[in-house]
């Protein structure tokens, strides 16, 4: 299959306003995208924008959502790549795969999300006999990296930073972290979630402890129910 068949070009609109940020990451993705909205500006004064930026953390709690939201507040492309679905037993292949995905992201200045970004820390362990290939593929990685144009984003999403290479991790200008929400921050979102539906079905058991991910799932698993069970009901009528 060719390597840009497993891109996900995601059309989905997402604004900030609909995800839950820790108010120190709000302000820096606020800041990387008014970099971007005036780099042109910026580089009168010879001043660099950032545009390579390391989503960590827990999973579920909005590192895609945040990759959708910095590519609709600018209006570029969203190219979604899952690593660990382009890594293979032929380091070369891989390292030729992921280049061409750097090209296209390049060419479009595009926001390119790299999702499992610690297939490339894993991979490097797995086997000694390959160290030599891995580290090929490391450098590959680094150069596409050092290269990728100001004018196109790159963000990597990882729940695993600390087996990530080093020379990998010095690349990133941001690291934005994700941790699981507060019980009250998880009561605005269920609020968030439910306020659209009647209000004699809003009554649900909350779960804590758990991603946004998790806990929308578990809400609209509890609504559908709900909703079905007025469905027939209204029916049989």
């Amino acid at each position: 299959m060719n390597i840009i068949d497993l891109i996900i070009h995601d059309k989905e609109p997402v604004t900030f306003d609909e995800i839950i940020l820790e108010e120190n990451n709000r302000k820096q993705l606020m800041q990387l995208i008014k970099e971007h909205r005036y780099i042109d500006a910026l580089h009168q004064y010879h001043l660099p924008v950032n545009n390579k930026i390391l989503l960590q953390g827990a999973s579920g709690c909005g590192k895609t959502m945040t990759a959708k939201a910095i590519a609709q507040a600018l209006h570029k492309n969203l190219l979604i790549l899952n690593l660990s679905n382009i890594i293979c037993s032929r380091i070369g292949e891989t390292s030729q795969n992921i280049k061409q995905v750097f090209d296209k992201a390049s060419r479009e200045n595009a926001v390119l999300f790299l999702d499992e970004f610690d297939q490339i820390g894993k991979a490097r362990g797995n086997d000694d006999k390959d160290v030599g290939e891995m580290r090929r593929l490391v450098n590959t990685l680094i150069q596409l990296i050092d290269y990728l144009p100001e004018k196109a984003l790159l963000l990597c999403a990882t729940n695993h930073p600390e087996i990530i290479d080093t020379a990998l991790l010095r690349r990133f200008q941001l690291k934005i972290e994700y941790e699981l929400p507060a019980d009250d921050v998880l009561d605005s979102y269920y609020n968030q979630l439910l306020s659209r539906f009647p209000e004699e079905m809003r009554d649900i058991q909350r779960k804590y402890d758990i991603s946004f991910a998790e806990a929308k799932d578990c809400t609209f698993t509890v609504l559908k129910s709900r909703l079905i069970a007025s469905f027939e009901a209204a029916s049989k009528a």
